[in-house]
């Protein structure tokens, strides 16, 4: 144990990335790039992280912000429970605790959309609480090092894996610790073709030994992704403007806007009513994948109706960035806004 703690340490002294959230005991700036980086690679997430901290200093200016505001700076990341969530942990932050993060493991869970892992690493980072990180990395070397065949996504396997995660903790020098074991997966231990050659744990790694290391971590559900097939409608007026609506029910992309929308449920409706729609530009299909979900989806530029729908705000084409919009429209519009606003 004490061996593979100063294995685990040492490498990440000599090989640890500069980033700026590690040179703080701040709970609010551990806070922010712990929500920010998750599902999300530190490349994407790092100007983010500068942009909320930038936007938002304290917790409590976060907490007073409006959700749009929020919502518009996130636009890119995903996930946007996530920025929700963050919103509400702020105010949370603010009303129970007075604009201080609770101290401890069993506190923090007690806050909206922070669960075990966000909990252990602002207790081990900011408070130096010893309480294990257990993060997709850190699944991957565990089960590598022991070669553990239990699933890390049934019950019993997460038990097992966060026991022997605590067991394993340098208590003395948690925060180092957990970082260190994080960011050895990140680098060292990494999903696809390790360089176990180059690996300080090689001689105590299982998987090595047994040539299971392409075989750990194991994994017992399968995701199921369900299709959906979309037609987005630019309704172009003369004058360059464009016919916008929000996203009101729970689900993807909840309180961002979109052009006005029609889903299909088949690839076959679809189609068939792309060939009789009549528009002045039809986009190539955009494919956009989410964790259950695939979305298939295409944007046509139409007449504009007579009456614009109660739920509809009509905006000049140039407007459009001001609103928080999905990843996916967002995609579309950095490469064909020229062709719309052409037409």
């Amino acid at each position: 144990m004490i061996q593979f703690q100063y294995i685990i340490i040492d490498w990440y002294h000599k090989n640890k990335r500069d980033l700026p959230w590690r040179t703080t005991k701040s709970a609010y700036v551990i806070w922010l790039s712990e929500v920010i980086l998750q599902q999300t690679r530190v490349e994407q997430g790092l100007p983010y992280f500068h942009k909320f901290l930038q936007n938002y200093p304290f917790v409590s200016e976060l907490a007073a912000a409006d959700e749009q505001e929020i919502l518009n700076d996130w636009q890119g990341l995903g996930y946007y429970n996530r920025a929700r969530n963050l919103h509400k942990t702020a105010k949370e932050v603010v009303e129970i605790y007075k604009g201080e993060f609770p101290s401890t493991y069993s506190e923090l869970l007690k806050l909206t959309g922070i669960g075990p892992y966000t909990a252990a690493a602002i207790a081990s980072f900011a408070f130096d609480e010893a309480k294990a990180v257990v993060d997709g990395n850190v699944y991957r070397v565990l089960s590598r090092v022991f070669d553990i065949e239990e699933a890390i996504d049934s019950t019993q396997g997460k038990k097992t894996f966060e026991l022997l995660a605590n067991e394993l903790i340098d208590k003395k020098n948690p925060a180092t610790y957990n970082q260190a074991i994080m960011e050895f997966g990140a680098l060292q231990c990494v999903p696809v073709n390790p360089d176990c050659a180059a690996c300080p744990l090689q001689f105590q790694c299982l998987a090595y030994q047994n040539k299971t290391i392409t075989q750990r971590p194991v994994k017992s559900k399968k995701t199921k992704v369900t299709p959906r097939y979309f037609v987005y409608l630019i309704e172009l007026s003369p004058s360059q403007t464009i016919r916008i609506e929000k996203r009101k029910e729970k689900g993807i992309w909840q309180h961002l806007y979109q052009f006005p929308l029609l889903e299909f449920t088949s690839i076959e409706e679809k189609q068939s009513y792309l060939a009789s729609l009549k528009s002045k530009f039809i986009s190539k299909e955009y494919k956009h994948i989410l964790s259950h979900q695939q979305l298939f989806a295409h944007f046509a530029v139409v007449e504009p109706s007579n009456k614009i729908p109660e739920n509809q705000l009509e905006i000049a084409l140039s407007e459009l960035s001001n609103f928080p919009i999905p990843r996916l429209i967002d995609k579309f519009w950095e490469e064909d806004s020229g062709l719309v606003e052409g037409l």
